[in-house]
């Protein structure tokens, strides 16, 4: 990743967003997926700071991790925020790369012009009928009618978060069965490894066990399953973990509480699709 200098003053705001019930995030290669930031948002960012004179032009996500970019219109000037993912920090500055062709203060990554407004994602389903099993780590019963799959990452915290839940759900429901599909991302260094040794043992303690920060070995072998997997996340357009795949192929990416989960099992039912 290009390194990004950032010039400018922070002004600490205080605009909370509530987020979905029973939720709790994910860890996505794409940041669009999982943070947001609506027009109607940015307009009260304005407010608080008393902006009177300027309107909200456009918002896309800034060439810097965690930061949306506000384009603004004061009176035919245009203007720029950069508004951190938290909604409650702004910077007001220019975006420099360093590694430009001529590495100067002139040397600017975004355009002043206005960007379009991000659309919210629609929801999504995929052919769960088509996703394999066989290769998957089991957690449940594999004689359970509803089947739930699973993309987790080994040194995702939200996964280990969620992995903690899926055992509560079984606990509570015998009927339920989740298959687990190991998808590394690259933002996490060792989970290549770790996915190849877990794979090699087809060990769901390993996998328990890492997510307990506990150590498992090196892996002794190279298990084909880790890269059909990445292919697979691609074909199917899962760039984050933990992503889970309902019976009816109804895609959630992010962690959800127990009862979230039972909740949204029992809205998704199978369709003849897992």
């Amino acid at each position: 990743m290009k390194n990004i200098f950032i010039a400018g003053v922070v002004v600490a705001l205080f605009l909370m967003s509530s987020p979905r019930a029973y939720s709790f995030g994910g860890c996505e290669e794409d940041c669009a997926k999982c943070h947001s930031l609506e027009q109607r948002e940015a307009e009260e960012i304005l407010s608080k700071m008393k902006a009177t004179d300027a309107k909200v032009a456009g918002i896309k996500m800034s060439p810097v991790r965690g930061l949306w970019e506000v384009s603004l219109d004061r009176r035919g000037r245009q203007d720029t925020l950069y508004v951190g993912f938290s909604k409650k920090q702004v910077v007001r500055g220019t975006i420099i790369d360093i590694e430009a062709p001529g590495n100067s203060l002139a040397t600017v990554v975004q355009e002043k012009k206005p960007a379009d407004i991000r659309p919210q994602a629609p929801e999504r389903y995929v052919e769960a009928g088509k996703i394999p099993l066989e290769d998957a780590l089991v957690l449940g019963d594999i004689h359970a009618a509803k089947k739930i799959v699973v993309f987790t990452d080994p040194d995702c915290p939200y996964c280990s978060k969620l992995h903690a839940e899926l055992r509560k759900v079984i606990e509570e429901d015998k009927d339920i069965v989740f298959y687990l599909k190991l998808l590394p991302l690259k933002i996490h260094p060792d989970s290549l490894w770790k996915s190849q040794s877990i794979l090699c043992n087809r060990s769901l303690t390993m996998l328990e066990d890492n997510f307990n920060k506990r150590p498992i070995p090196k892996p002794s072998c190279q298990s084909p399953v880790v890269e059909e997997n990445v292919r697979l996340a691609a074909e199917l357009g899962i760039t984050g973990t933990p992503t889970l795949i309902m019976p009816d192929g109804f895609v959630l990416f992010g962690g959800r509480n127990a009862r979230g989960i039972r909740n949204l099992i029992d809205s998704h039912p199978r369709k003849g699709a897992l």
